[in-house]
């Protein structure tokens, strides 16, 4: 049957960091144009630009590293919710979050985000993957404490998600991150699959 692929990726150079973060910094140091055989640039960043995964390592001493977060938490049916912007608290996520789905993503407009209590209630709902549009799960007020509750139960974590196109509903999320060893993050190419998808051996 039909489908189409959502891309729900923000670009890594190109949007705003999180307050206080360094910028990316990308320098070609070949180019065709000078002369040279072929193109060739190098990336200087943190591995929390654009779009991308926190591992527990992230905020948990002696936390599992962004290589050692299964992949299979990334890839596989979802749910997007639609949350109103502001704090997600414990009442928020009794009221309005799925309990029968494994990875929830959340449409606030990149201004809805967790406090300590949401997250403790979200990560009692037994979640794989939680995302968000916005630039970071935890509030402005407290990153250290939702952070903590999700991750330090193995949930994966998505950050700066670009929901703008995508209505509330079900599909199929594809958002492995890339494979760096032995870090907190990583930068991850997020997709939507809206329809019905297969595979065959």
């Amino acid at each position: 049957m039909d489908f189409r692929i959502i891309d729900i990726t923000k670009d890594l150079i190109t949007t705003p960091v999180y307050p206080g973060d360094p910028p990316p910094e990308l320098t070609v140091f070949s180019s065709m144009g000078s002369g040279a055989q072929c193109n060739m640039a190098r990336l200087n960043t943190t591995l929390h630009c654009g779009t991308h995964a926190d591992a527990p390592l992230h905020f948990i001493s002696g936390g599992a590293p962004i290589n050692a977060v299964d992949a299979e938490r990334f890839i596989g049916e979802c749910e997007v919710l639609e949350v109103p912007p502001g704090r997600i608290t414990g009442a928020t996520v009794d009221r309005l979050f799925p309990r029968l789905c494994k990875r929830l993503l959340l449409k606030g407009n990149g201004l809805a985000y967790f406090e300590k209590t949401g997250a403790e209630e979200a990560a009692y709902y037994g979640y794989q993957l939680i995302g968000t549009d916005a630039n970071s799960i935890g509030s402005p007020e407290d990153q250290t404490g939702p952070h903590r509750a999700i991750l330090r139960e193995g949930i994966a974590v998505l950050e700066n998600l670009d929901l703008s196109q995508v209505k509330p509903g079900k599909y199929f999320l594809i958002a492995a991150p890339v494979k760096i060893s032995g870090v907190e993050a990583a930068p991850v190419r997020a997709l939507l699959v809206d329809g019905h998808i297969f595979w065959s051996n």
